[in-house]
């Protein structure tokens, strides 16, 4: 049996952003933990227009071919780790907009969160986006990474260099992940007829 595939999404397009190096690490230690299949994915290559499709998502009845490709990535994962920012005490707009853009493709999956920040590690961001997953019948992890002050794990060369709590929570919530993956593969197996 092939293993479930885990998608990364770098929840920033700034450019200059920190979460690229920061899903970098967090790709690396997913590929070392070997439960999953890994796809990094990054919102900014993604390039979603604001949502445009003139259906409800629910229906699955896409437009554009911006829709149709993300629907068909979105589609084949059986996991998710969300890298976000947190903008304001939230979340960013480019992350709730690739979610708002799908419906059943985000079903019965678990997430987990990658979020950084200042003082409050991205906290205020996550939080606030676990009604929004869960609305889509998303099953967050409890476990989390949550970075404070990212810059100053941010090295000479742009690499991101956790310390030992950040790289114990990855592989905490990594297996999680595992666990809750497998739990829920009957339910999508389910929801596809």
């Amino acid at each position: 049996m092939p293993k479930p595939v885990l998608q990364i999404i770098i929840g920033s397009t700034r450019p200059g952003r920190v979460g690229l190096p920061v899903a970098q690490w967090f790709e690396g230690a997913a590929r070392e933990q070997a439960a999953f299949e890994i796809e990094l994915i990054d919102l900014a290559e993604v390039a979603l227009p604001l949502f445009d499709e003139p259906g409800h998502p629910i229906a699955r009845q896409y437009m554009h071919p911006h829709t149709i490709a993300w629907s068909e990535s979105v589609d084949r994962a059986d996991a998710f780790v969300f890298v976000i920012p947190e903008y304001n005490h939230s979340y960013n707009a480019a992350i709730k907009n690739a979610l708002d853009f799908l419906h059943s493709e985000w079903n019965y999956k678990p997430v987990g969160f990658v979020s950084y920040g200042g003082v409050a590690a991205g906290t205020r961001a996550m939080t606030a986006l676990k009604p929004v997953v869960a609305a889509l019948r998303m099953f967050p992890v409890v476990e989390a990474v949550n970075v404070p002050f990212v810059a100053q794990f941010i090295d000479d060369e742009g690499r991101f260099v956790p310390n030992d709590v950040l790289a114990m929570g990855a592989a905490g919530m990594l297996a999680e992940l595992a666990k809750l993956e497998g739990a829920l593969r009957q339910l999508r197996v389910g929801a596809d007829g």
